[in-house]
């Protein structure tokens, strides 16, 4: 193909454009040109394409809004350390504040998740980074306070119309807030340090060169509890054996045996499953305040956070 007719662009805002991905190609020393673009998961927040390059090699293009435009520099941290992460080949900043990246290519997505063991060992090694400099900290404070955050999130969507009949999770909230600096106490106990946050099986690439995580965009500092209680998706019903034997396949992977310890007078499993769904319902308000409020996605996030929340509650307040 001749010039710069090699892919979609103007399909997705969000994609880099023609400009910025040469420059990235430039930048990362790559002697080739791009000549079609195949987008592999576009949302709202982040568009992933694979690039394919004129000399038959191909490189994947992420690009990202706020809050999530620090992942090259995660990427790379994480990388220094040991884990084993794609390689950043080239990163920028388009006109508009965004994010744009060219990752090394992994090849096609695993045809099976993870099994629990290979995911114990990925977050031994995510953990063993210390925590990195200006990112977000989940310590004691931070963790204490976000059910009253969460309640604030839930005053605007309130103020502006959008969420009705709330009633039961402002309950819920206020018991987890009356609970919160007692429960939270422990938050530093092992493991403590570089978190992952979007720890799935579906952020771990088993393939031809070993496992590598992905999708580190929401990276924090904070009780690497949180990871291990990630690892069951959330559109299942939290279960805290689950959660215990993650625990169990981490420590046996290496990781620090105080994972197992009691913490805010709590089991290690119950006060990580109670806070983790703390933690992403905050999340869930305050995208729907700042990053996506979008009232037609109002009542699906609605019956996630009641749901959530009433799980947390099981765990925290009883």
């Amino acid at each position: 193909m001749a010039g710069d007719d090699y892919g979609p662009e103007g399909a997705d805002t969000l994609s880099a454009p023609s400009g910025v991905l040469h420059a990235l190609i430039t930048s990362a020393g790559l002697a080739t040109r791009p000549i079609s673009r195949e987008p592999l998961h576009v949302w709202d927040m982040s568009a992933v394409e694979r690039v394919r390059l004129a000399d038959g090699g191909s490189v994947i293009c992420k690009t990202a809004r706020e809050p999530f435009t620090r992942e090259a520099e995660v990427l790379r941290y994480a990388k220094v350390h040991g884990v084993p992460v794609p390689a950043v080949l080239a990163a920028t900043r388009t006109e508009e504040g965004h994010l744009a990246m060219l990752l090394e290519d992994l090849g096609p997505a695993p045809d099976e998740d993870a099994p629990m063991s290979v995911g114990a060992q990925a977050a031994v090694q995510v953990h063993r980074c210390p925590p990195m400099v200006g990112l977000t900290a989940l310590d004691a404070a931070a963790l204490a306070a976000l059910p009253s955050r969460a309640h604030r999130w839930l005053e605007m969507l309130r103020s502006a119309g959008r969420w009705t009949n709330t009633a039961e999770i402002q309950r819920l909230l206020e018991r987890l807030d009356a609970v919160s600096q007692r429960r939270a106490q422990g938050v530093d106990i092992p493991p403590y340090g570089l978190c992952h946050s979007e720890f799935h099986p579906t952020s771990l690439h088993v393939g031809a060169t070993g496992v590598k995580i992905l999708d580190w965009a929401r990276a924090f500092n904070g009780p690497g509890l949180l990871d291990l209680a990630s690892w069951e998706d959330t559109p299942k019903p939290l279960d805290t054996e689950a959660v215990a034997r993650m625990i169990r396949a981490y420590i046996a992977a290496g990781g620090s045996e105080h994972a197992a310890s009691e913490r805010g007078g709590l089991p290690a499993e119950k006060w990580a499953g109670g806070w983790h769904r703390v933690w992403i319902c905050e999340w869930y308000l305050q995208q729907c305040v700042r990053w996506m409020p979008d009232p037609a996605n109002d009542a699906a996030t609605q019956r996630t956070v009641l749901r959530h929340l009433t799980e947390a509650a099981r765990c925290l307040t009883q």
